[in-house]
């Protein structure tokens, strides 16, 4: 490590032991049915949501956590596995998983790492170099992570806690927890979406954009992919580079879409409080941006052009698919499309009974079309499947009284967006929904409690001084 490293991690740790304030402990463990203490908070996923959450409820002085992961060590989120773009396409100064502390932030540690000449030539963050800053900023806050530890199931147990069924490398084990937190990013509550039309092709011709790829394997062909955001010109950039004879990107919009609505929400306003606002607000912001979805910049774009062997198709969603003589056809209103690989970038839908750790109690998870039935001009059956969460992100009950454990499992993720905005999906957004999700889990940590803390005040009987008081003798009258 350099002197440069060394010298900012102790910087960081006289930060955090100068704010550290209140330093008392509030919390006493609670014994699990194994007759050990059960974790305060089990967080699910030790990419970058939840290593912030972890940071955010250790200052808050809740430390018997536990993070997992079920990827190897660096490969948590998907810097180093599907993502397949250079860099980052967020701005360079944005903060996120630092909770704002100075020395915590990426640029901290670029400048450490590589010069302050480099953060100021520097662009935009390569995804390698952030994947690097995310494993060096854990440990150095001492975040207590597993990985290769994979959740298959969440069920209730004794005395108010969860019990988490945890597969790994030495069997399955139960933890438990008073509360879980699934801060598992992009597949949190659903599944990578491959066209109805597209769903019999063999999976040897089709892939969704979160699936390994053998790009090499796509010299010489011809490649279709299908969806025109950020992701699937990524797909397509990976593909042309790897010298790929043909690339079709298929759009099913008249016009590409172009505007980034992720930029025009980056304000505080806006990213703390859209959860206050009423479910008509919530509803009419988050339809209007979910439906925009997200524009990709002009580098994204540039990284395709730049190829003769690339085409964008406007206006040609898929009608039909079929195989023919070792190669698949795809029908658009524009045409036939001949290709011999199809790559899917058409996003994720809400599967909740499709997610092995929430098949217990799937069918009771509230969603928006539960709670909130939109005038006609604003339905969108897509986005009604999302889940309906509680001011705290955890699930609600559609029926009360069934499964109302739940409520201790909190959500962080994409699935998050229609209840907070993009609060567990983008590194803008961390600064104000970190605290705010930790907030939630300290409250209902307190007042699970409260009975505990009231017997513990009336028996507080520590004096602050000692009163000295002169005797006196009494003189004759």
């Amino acid at each position: 490590m350099s002197d440069a490293l060394t010298e900012l991690e102790a910087d960081v740790r006289a930060d955090l032991a100068r704010i550290a304030h209140p330093h008392a402990a509030w919390l006493e463990p609670k014994i699990g049915p194994d007759g050990n203490a059960a974790l305060d908070v089990l967080i699910v996923g030790a990419g970058q949501s939840g290593i912030a959450i972890g940071f955010g409820l250790m200052r808050s002085r809740v430390s018997n956590i536990l993070v997992l992961d079920k990827a190897a060590e660096g490969k948590e989120g998907p810097w180093l596995t599907y993502a397949r773009m250079p860099t980052l396409r967020s701005p360079k100064d944005y903060t996120g998983p630092d909770l704002d502390i100075p020395n915590l932030t990426y640029q901290s540690w670029h400048e450490a790492r590589f010069g302050k000449e480099s953060w100021q030539a520097l662009a935009l963050i390569l995804r390698e170099h952030w994947a690097e800053y995310l494993l060096w900023l854990r440990r150095t806050i001492g975040l207590p992570v597993a990985n290769g530890c994979e959740l298959l199931d969440i069920a209730p147990a004794s005395d108010g806690l969860l019990a988490a069924r945890v597969k790994h490398a030495a069997g399955v084990e139960t933890l438990y927890a008073r509360k879980i937190v699934l801060a598992t990013g992009q597949e949190g509550m659903g599944d990578w979406m491959i066209p109805e039309q597209l769903r019999d092709l063999p999976a040897s011709v089709v892939a969704s954009v979160a699936d390994e790829i053998d790009f090499e394997g796509l010299r010489g062909k011809r490649v279709a992919v299908i969806g025109a955001g950020a992701s699937a010109f990524d797909n397509a950039a990976t593909a042309l580079e790897a010298g790929a004879a043909e690339v079709h990107l298929l759009c099913r919009r008249a016009q590409i879409q172009l505007i980034q609505p992720y930029r025009w929400l980056t304000f505080r306003g806006f990213l703390r409080h859209l959860g206050d606002l009423d479910d008509a607000w919530r509803w009419r912001f988050m339809r209007k941006i979910l439906e925009m979805r997200e524009g990709f910049p002009q580098a994204t774009y540039d990284r395709c052009a730049r190829h003769a062997a690339f085409t964008l198709h406007e206006g040609a969603p898929i009608e039909a698919a079929r195989q023919t003589g070792g190669h698949v056809e795809l029908q658009t209103p524009r045409g036939v499309v001949a290709a011999d690989f199809v790559i899917c970038g058409t996003g994720i839908d809400m599967n909740f009974a499709g997610r092995g750790e929430l098949a217990r109690f799937a069918g009771n998870i509230a969603t928006w079309a539960d709670r909130y039935q939109p005038p006609e001009n604003e339905r969108s059956p897509r986005l009604g499947r999302f889940p309906y969460l509680a001011d705290d992100y955890a699930f609600t009950e559609r029926v009360p009284g069934e499964t109302p454990w739940i409520s201790d499992i909190h959500l962080f993720a994409i699935a998050s967006t229609m209840s907070f905005g993009p609060s567990g999906s983008s590194i803008n957004a961390m600064t104000t929904a970190v605290p705010k999700l930790v907030n939630g889990l300290t409250r209902g940590l307190f007042r699970a409690d409260v009975e505990r803390h009231w017997a513990s005040l009336g028996a507080y009987d520590l004096p602050q001084a000692v009163v000295t008081r002169p005797t006196r003798t009494m003189e004759p009258s």
